[in-house]
């Protein structure tokens, strides 16, 4: 078990986990009760899906994500295949079109109308056939449209095209046959350029899914390697496992070097699976166990000690998967940086779990919100087919805002982002006002230089009048008191500067009337 610290200097460190009301929750749904290792629930801002139990084949639910309470036993479902469904996963650039998996070998994609079913789904929109044993996995590329990865139990990797107008595609784009047994985990990094998956064989593999080569390959002789996860562009990769003693584990690898972890911890003696769910805006990680009610969740950071533990949210209710609600269906105005749908078998129960930065403030807070991926493609299928690479498009959550830019997520300070973000719209507000009044704003301009000039001389490294990244939280009262007595110095500090700003304002008014009168003259 690593140490630990008592105190760390994070906006993130007081997050914790609220469950739903009983009436915000979704009760009487039937979740299945295959043993198979995955989430079997699929969210976005519109509905939830979650596999089902069914008689002579495999089915789904599809609710609206506002219908909530008891659901109605007879419930339209999604049934078109023989056999069992083992995953389902939501396109990320149309909230109504889903994909499945199943044990008879087959992939199919739906199309979800807008409005209630009233009666049950049989005819997919596309059903692809190239598996030769039954499909576990299915995963949507992350930038490009149209691009899905199927993995079965054929021990192939298999790439479809899905903007081919045929329903029933035969023909795939690529088949990776990298693996000696069962893949149990695929993961994209931020681009989709690599795919990391975990094996049975106990190996992790870096793969070029377009060229179909192995770039890394590596184990641990004490990790056995279950899931795995790339961290956004942090080029590193998380994964979840069990130990020699059957302890389960989590491990943290450099994608260069899959030689040695950079970090290895044991975590408890369950049994249970343990579900890894990264959060590149926030670079939280939260881990999930399996048949349990636990989720930790630990803050990543690019240099060490790399994983920081944060808190853990404990439930006596213990789930069978998870879902995950994409960052533009969140509830900004509660602070709400993440949302889990807990599935609770043994209560037929489907729990949503928000977790929240504590914060009195009700409006909308910039600093945990930073830009996150839209829900438009960045790339067409051709072009990623080509050898074309692109980060996601951005878009900010701020109620209102539509801007969307394909940027890359570098680690950088989020004022940074913030300020390059301020100054582009004034450069924008101020361009129209150019045509207006073109000596107003050379005035205003020359003003505004001077001005943006004065703080680089000077590191602002200060917060309410102490160094945030040398003071730690107090520990007594009698440093919470001297803290906010400095605190008072500075708010009385800043009411005099803005006092003295008014000042320079109604001068520099003076100068421009009396500019303006003597040109007038």
């Amino acid at each position: 078990m690593s140490w630990h610290p008592r105190y760390r200097s994070s906006k993130f460190r007081h997050v914790y986990g609220k469950a739903a009301s009983k009436d915000k929750c979704y009760d009487c749904v039937p979740i299945t009760l295959n043993v198979h290792d995955n989430n079997f629930c699929a969210v976005n801002p519109n509905f939830i899906a979650v596999v089902t139990e069914c008689a002579g084949g495999g089915a789904f639910l599809v609710l609206p994500i506002k219908q909530t309470g008891k659901l109605d036993p007879h419930y339209p479902k999604v049934c078109g295949h023989k056999g069992n469904v083992l995953d389902i996963k939501w396109n990320p650039f149309n909230d109504f079109v889903i994909a499945s998996c199943s044990e008879d070998a087959t992939v199919k994609i739906w199309d979800i109308p807008n409005h209630l079913l009233k009666r049950n789904i049989t005819t997919p929109k596309k059903e692809l056939l190239g598996h030769t044993r039954r499909v576990g996995l299915i995963e949507w590329h992350p930038t490009a449209e149209n691009i899905l990865f199927s993995s079965g139990y054929d021990y192939k990797i298999i790439i479809w095209n899905l903007e081919v107008k045929d329903a029933i595609l035969r023909k795939p784009v690529k088949i990776l046959d990298a693996h000696k047994d069962v893949v149990l985990s695929m993961s994209f990094n931020t681009d989709g350029s690599l795919l990391a998956t975990a094996c049975r064989d106990r190996k992790i593999r870096v793969i070029d899914p377009r060229a179909g080569t192995v770039l890394q390959e590596g184990s641990y002789k004490s990790h056995k390697v279950n899931k795995v996860l790339f961290l956004g562009n942090m080029k590193k990769l998380f994964s979840t496992g069990t130990s020699w003693w059957n302890n389960r584990q989590i491990a943290l690898w450099d994608q260069d070097d899959l030689s040695v972890p950079l970090l290895e911890e044991d975590l408890d003696g369950s049994s249970g699976l343990l579900f890894p769910v990264y959060d590149p805006d926030t670079h939280m990680l939260y881990v999930v166990g399996k048949g349990d009610g636990n989720i930790r969740y630990y803050e990543i950071s690019p240099e060490k000690p790399y994983l920081n533990y944060l808190m853990e949210y404990r439930s006596h209710l213990p789930q069978k998967g998870i879902g995950v609600m994409p960052k533009r269906g969140l509830d900004v105005a509660a602070c709400e940086i993440f949302r889990f749908y807990k599935l609770i078998p043994t209560k037929n129960l489907i729990e949503p779990i928000s977790m929240i930065v504590p914060r009195r403030s009700e409006s909308y807070q910039p600093d945990i919100y930073p830009l996150t991926a839209a829900a438009q493609p960045a790339l067409t299928a051709q072009e990623w087919l080509n050898g074309i690479n692109k980060g996601p498009l951005l878009v900010s959550l701020r109620p209102g805002s539509k801007a969307a830019n394909s940027l890359p997520q570098f680690l950088e300070p989020e004022p940074l982002t913030n300020a390059t973000n301020m100054n582009q719209e004034e450069e924008e507000s101020m361009s129209v006002e150019d045509q207006q009044n073109p000596r107003g704003t050379q005035d205003d301009r020359s003003w505004l230089e001077a001005e943006e000039k004065l703080p680089e001389n000077e590191e602002m490294c200060f917060s309410n009048g102490f160094d945030i990244f040398e003071c730690p939280p107090p520990k007594t009262e009698n440093e919470l008191l001297q803290m906010y007595y400095r605190q008072q110095e500075e708010i009385r500090r800043l009411r005099e500067l803005l006092i003295q700003k008014d000042v320079q304002l109604k001068q520099l008014e003076l100068e421009l009337r009396n500019v303006f009168m003597d040109t007038d003259n």
